[in-house]
C-alpha cells in the first residue's frame, strides 16, 4: 500500500459488465476487464492466507461484474456472476492493479498454462 492514497475520481461500470474504468484525481485512468479483477482478487479464497498460497483461478473468460459496492470512503466489494463476492478492492489496490496489469497478467496466463488450465469457462449441460 502506499504512503498517499490514491482517490478515485470516477468508477464506472461498461453496460455490458466487463470492464471497470477508475479513474483517480491524478489522472490517473484504467480499463480493467472483470476477468483479471475476478482471477486477481484480493480475497483470501484467490491470495490464500499467506505467501505462496495464491490459487490459480480457471475458466472465467466470460464472467461479468453484476454489483459494485462501496466499502466505507476507501474501498469498494465486486459481486461477480459467479457469485464471488470476498474480495474488498482499495483505491491503492485498483491503481496497483491497473499499473502492474500486463505482468500479473502475463504470470496469470504461465500460470494456467502450467496446470493445464483455460480461461475458458467448462461447458454447459446437455451438447458437447
Amino acid at each position: 500500500m502506499s504512503n498517499q492514497q490514491n482517490w478515485p475520481t470516477e468508477i464506472r461500470l461498461s453496460k455490458d459488465r466487463r470492464t471497470l474504468s477508475v479513474s483517480f484525481e491524478s489522472g490517473e485512468r484504467h480499463d480493467l476487464a472483470a476477468e483479471y479483477l475476478r482471477v486477481e482478487s484480493p480475497s483470501a479464497e484467490v491470495q490464500g492466507h499467506g505467501p505462496g498460497q495464491k490459487k490459480t483461478i480457471a475458466g472465467k473468460r466470460n464472467v461479468e461484474i453484476i454489483a459494485v459496492q462501496p466499502v466505507g470512503n476507501y474501498a469498494v466489494k465486486l459481486v461477480f456472476d459467479d457469485l464471488h463476492d470476498t474480495g474488498i478492492y482499495g483505491w491503492d489496490t485498483l491503481a496497483e492493479m491497473g499499473r502492474l496489469h500486463a505482468a500479473r497478467w502475463a504470470v496469470y496466463l504461465e500460470s494456467l498454462s502450467a496446470a493445464g488450465l483455460t480461461r475458458e469457462p467448462p461447458p454447459r449441460g446437455g451438447k458437447a
